[in-house]
């Protein structure tokens, strides 16, 4: 896949310099001679784009950013995904970053958005490195990217006479766990997860009767009445529940909660940000925040079984 900037964000000379190339190659090189900015210059854009919605400020912003995009890329190649794939995911998460940079903040672009970029790159690979997922929780996921990468850096004087050894020793599981800060037990169950080969639900011969895969015997439980219990009190809550502990707030709380939780605009940007309802209410961002908080600890309340 070759990897582009969206066509909302293409903008005019010098700024045009990554064409609809043919190879990886060529896309490296355009985005490497792209021109940095100085702070300053960044900073007037990211105002420009923040206060007049100027597309073409924006798109200097992500062009002049690809590079990061592409260092960045780089980093996970051993997953074993295109190269090309990675870099356009990163792409989604450079452009998200800069729809979301605040120049007052006093952070350079480059810091916000390499967060921006790994957490699509990371959703791209647990998505797509195999069909099942192996990492769903946030301590998972922190064990799936630094846990190839910690066997290497074990791997010493120790293991030169047992050079076909792959599991991990009781030592090695033990420092591990430390330094992810989770428990030994999740080391190890990555470990197996990681280990594992992938297994087709679907038969993969045509051999008659005898034929038979995981899809055969896997049972359906959506009706089993527990599941059946949560889905409807999860409908609930989806719906009268939310209007329920909506009713509990005062007008003002109620607003906020409504903009920055529940409102979802045709561009899935959400709805407004803390310093726009400061701007709104003549308070600073950290007071709605606050309020943000309390109006969520009494929802919560209303929402608690009686």
């Amino acid at each position: 896949m070759n990897p582009s900037v969206s066509s909302a964000l293409s903008v005019r000379d010098p700024w045009t310099l990554v064409p609809s190339l043919g190879n990886l190659d060529a896309y490296v090189t355009a985005v490497n001679r792209m021109p940095m900015l100085s702070q300053a210059e960044e900073t007037a854009l990211a105002r420009a784009l923040r206060d007049k919605g100027d597309l073409q400020a924006a798109g200097r912003l992500v062009l002049s950013h690809l590079r990061l995009v592409v260092s960045v890329s780089r980093q996970y190649l051993g997953y074993g995904l295109p190269h090309g794939d990675l870099i356009q995911e990163g792409n989604v998460g450079l452009m998200k970053a800069v729809k979301r940079f605040d120049p007052e903040q006093g952070v350079r672009l480059v810091s916000y958005a390499l967060h921006w970029i790994k957490a699509e790159i990371h959703e791209y690979i647990l998505k797509n490195w195999r069909m099942v997922k192996v990492a769903t929780t946030k301590a998972q996921r922190k064990l799936f990217f630094n846990l190839r990468s910690m066997k290497q850096g074990m791997k010493g004087e120790a293991d030169a006479a047992d050079t076909h050894r792959n599991t991990l020793t009781p030592a090695e599981v033990a420092s591990m766990a430390r330094q992810l800060n989770v428990k030994p037990e999740e080391v190890i169950e990555m470990e197996m997860r990681l280990s594992g080969g992938d297994v087709a639900l679907e038969p993969q011969t045509d051999d008659g009767e005898e034929s038979y895969a995981p899809i055969a015997y896997l049972a359906d439980d959506s009706s089993e009445p527990t599941r059946r219990f949560e889905a409807v009190h999860r409908d609930w809550l989806a719906g009268d529940g939310i209007a329920q502990a909506l009713d509990v707030l005062d007008e003002r709380s109620r607003r906020i909660v409504e903009e920055r939780w529940l409102k979802v605009n045709d561009d899935a940007s959400g709805g407004m940000t803390l310093h726009d309802l400061a701007a709104v209410y003549g308070v600073s961002a950290e007071r709605i925040r606050q309020i943000e908080v309390a109006a969520l600890k009494k929802m919560r309340k209303a929402l608690a079984p009686a």
